[in-house]
């Protein structure tokens, strides 16, 4: 798939956040997980892609089926403050 400079911005900002689910990204942009990995691994350096697969592997809020049911939205409310 060929994307925008500012999709391919958005998916990668999309994959380090920790609320945002793998199905969100796949549900928005139509790349499974699998496809999410392999995008960060070609655009990030190999240190930061290490340090996102360790971010994410085994986090419960990057899946929908793990997510305790107490976490409702896929951001922190304070991440989008106004500056």
């Amino acid at each position: 798939m060929t994307f925008t400079p500012d999709e391919h911005s958005r998916i990668i900002e999309m994959a380090w956040e920790d609320r945002t689910p793998f199905e969100a990204i796949e549900h928005q942009f139509g790349l499974p997980e699998k496809a999410v990995v392999s995008l960060m691994q070609s655009s990030l350096k190999p240190s930061s892609f290490r340090l996102w697969r360790k971010r994410v592997s085994g986090r419960q809020t990057k899946h929908l089926r793990l997510r305790p049911s107490s976490v409702s939205r896929g951001y922190c409310p304070t991440q989008y403050k106004h500056r």
